[in-house]
Order: structure tokens, then sequence, then C-alpha cells
């Protein structure tokens, strides 16, 4: 890999390496290069049937909007107007609105 051997494309410099083989319910995958294994990964399935579920990282205290939890979607589907319990406080609120990298969002997604 230093070389970019098998990164890409296959490489006739590591003749010992056969490559990779995965074996899965959803089905198997082989190959002999990083870029295919990389694309062989299958996304993780997003509930967004279950409850809302959303570890608060951080919070912020923002003079003249409020206050502000940080944190990602688990599970679930958070949207303006829905009102949250925040565990173990059983403290509601109603969400306001929902932000990703300074730009508002319809809605946020497990993920």
């Amino acid at each position: 890999g230093w070389h970019g051997d098998n990164m890409l494309e296959p490489s006739d410099n590591m003749p010992w390496f056969k490559g990779w083989k995965i074996e899965r319910k959803d089905g198997n995958a082989n190959g002999k290069t990083l870029f295919e294994a990389l694309d062989s990964i299958l996304p993780p399935s997003r509930p967004t049937d279950k409850p809302l579920r959303l570890p608060v990282q951080d919070v912020y205290k923002i003079g003249g909007i409020g206050t502000v939890p940080v944190g990602r979607v688990e599970t679930g589907i958070m949207k303006p107007g829905i009102v949250c319990t925040f565990a173990p406080t059983n403290t509601s609120t109603e969400v306001k609105s929902v932000e990703m990298h300074h730009e508002a969002l319809t809605e946020a997604l497990p993920g």
C-alpha cells in the first residue's frame, strides 16, 4: 500500500496477496483492492420508525437564541415543532429549528 499497490487497481508487485473475501447474508463480496473493499461495505440500517433517540453531546447557551443542545440522531426523526423530552430529568420542550453545519433542515434523520 505504501507505493499504491492494490489501492485502486490490482498489482503484480504483491503475488502473495490472493485478495479478500467476505460472506454475509446479503450476498458475498470479494476483491483485490482497498477501493473494492471500501465499496463493498453495506451501510447500516437507519431506523426512522423507532422513537427519537438523540444522545446530547454538548449544550450551548446562545444569547438571543437560547439553549441549543447538540447531538446526532440515532433513531427516529426530529422536526421543528415536535415536543422532545430529555432524560433523565423529564424536561420537555418544543424543537424550534433543526440545523446541521449552520444550515436549516426540514428534518433530521439517523446518522
